[in-house]
């Protein structure tokens, strides 16, 4: 039988996940190679052999996304799957169309035909885009399942940008696990609040390999995803967070909109900080596209780390530092350090761009609208070394670190810096505890 010759778009996750669910044991298909984009320095490397399967035994070259049109007339490829999250429609259909006229299909696989079957309940927790607050809903559902007595493990969606073979499966049950796995920036804001909350964590490359090692120590498993992505497990209960400082991006975002459409629970983010008439336009959104699902709204108060830290903060020149893939690919204009900034009375936020050194600089350049904020960029110890050195060429009084996780574990500061802490506050009923409570019975 006449194999059909493929290419994967992605970058470093859910691409990866779609082969080995969809395509790694597959005689009908030749996956002749993955491409990469969103995140630096991913591409130029293999898929390697041994995760790739019986029929790839020489593995599968990485090439970045600018060759693609290339590779499809190089290797007269018919089709091409498109495997990663938080962009347009436009954008997605822009991709679709070139491809098209460059003779190959364009594909996209659905969250049934890729979420892998767990033996344990599964609670999902997705958003519409990337920064909407996935990451404190998940740390409160682990709270109520564990005040109900249930052993949850939380899995993570992949960040897969080392050694692809020793990262197959990860577990990280202390802070040591961070180091021990030589994870980047992007992986310990993640990692390190489910490790801080007591909460063994999982994350990798082989997500069924993935699973089957949670089920073993877990009563219930929390699916934490990442960007705006697509449950990679089978879930009992999808709970997608939306965010009103963005209305419309719900209905306008891949997959995000699909999360919306799945969704057993909406939860409205940050209504604290977000104007009435944006929550009253999601809510609308979400009534129109999924009346059947539940509407939790919630808010997302900052606080510091130390009452005493607030007179850093007053009357001060600030450097912001916000979560890096919520300002990128996110598109965010702010986050918990701005409106840190904003509520304890700085009197200026200082602009990092002129001062931006190597890597950093090349961010600023390749998404200009990040403005005058410090994205937490840190793949690797020399994009960390550069951020390092970024932040300390700026002049301000006070460093404001909105990131989750404590950057001062990686980096000298030269100037105070003071760390934003921020968690899930549901408002009225029904709220996340009723709902998780009436699932397991």
């Amino acid at each position: 039988m006449k194999k059909i010759k493929a290419i994967i778009m992605g970058a470093a996750g859910r691409d990866f996940h779609n082969f080995n669910v969809c395509f790694r044991n597959n005689p009908a298909y030749e996956i002749v190679a993955f491409t990469a984009t969103q995140i630096p320095f991913i591409d130029d490397r293999k898929y390697p052999a041994e995760l790739s399967g019986r029929l790839y035994t020489s593995g599968i070259p990485v090439y970045p996304e600018e060759m693609l049109l290339g590779l499809i007339k190089k290797y007269n490829i018919e089709e091409v799957i498109f495997s990663y999250s938080d962009v347009t429609f436009n954008y997605v259909m822009t991709k679709g169309a070139l491809i098209n006229a460059a003779g190959a299909s364009f594909k996209m696989l659905s969250y049934e035909q890729t979420a892998v079957k767990s033996s344990k309940p599964v609670i999902a927790v997705v958003a519409s885009r990337t920064g909407a607050g996935k990451s404190q809903t998940s740390r409160k559902v682990v709270e109520i399942l564990h005040k109900l007595g249930k052993n949850t493990v939380s899995v993570r969606h992949p960040m897969p940008y080392g050694n692809l073979v020793k990262q197959k499966v990860q577990r990280f049950a202390q802070i040591s696990d961070l180091a021990k796995h030589k994870c980047t920036i992007e992986e310990m804001e993640e990692y390190e609040p489910h490790i801080s909350q007591g909460n063994v964590i999982y994350a990798g490359v082989d997500y069924e390999a993935i699973l089957r090692e949670a089920e073993k120590e877990a009563d219930v498993i929390i699916w934490d995803g990442g960007n705006n992505d697509l449950p990679f497990y089978k879930s009992d209960l999808v709970i997608t967070v939306v965010d009103p400082h963005r209305p419309g991006h719900e209905l306008n975002y891949y997959p995000g909109f699909t999360n919306l459409l799945i969704a057993d629970v909406v939860v409205i983010n940050k209504v604290e900080s977000a104007d009435q008439k944006n929550v009253n336009a999601v809510r609308e959104n979400i009534k129109k596209y999924n009346p059947e699902a539940l509407i939790v709204e919630a808010a997302s108060p900052i606080s510091l780390e130390k009452k005493s830290d607030e007179k850093l903060i007053r009357g001060k020149k600030v450097l912001v530092i916000e979560d890096g893939p919520t300002l990128t690919h996110g598109e965010m204009k702010y986050g918990a350090g701005t409106l840190a900034a904003q509520k304890f009375g700085a009197k200026e936020i200082t602009d990092p761009r002129k001062y931006a050194v190597k890597t950093i600089k090349d961010t600023y350049s390749k998404y200009p609208a990040i403005g005058n904020l410090l994205p937490a960029m840190g793949y690797g110890n020399k994009q960390i070394k550069d951020l390092e050195d970024t932040i300390n060429k700026v002049p301000c009084d006070c460093v404001i670190i909105g990131t989750p996780i404590d950057l001062r574990r990686l980096i000298k500061f030269k100037k105070p810096a003071v760390r934003v802490n921020y968690d899930l506050q549901e408002i009225g009923k029904p709220d996340l505890s009723e709902i998780i409570s009436r699932m397991l019975k």
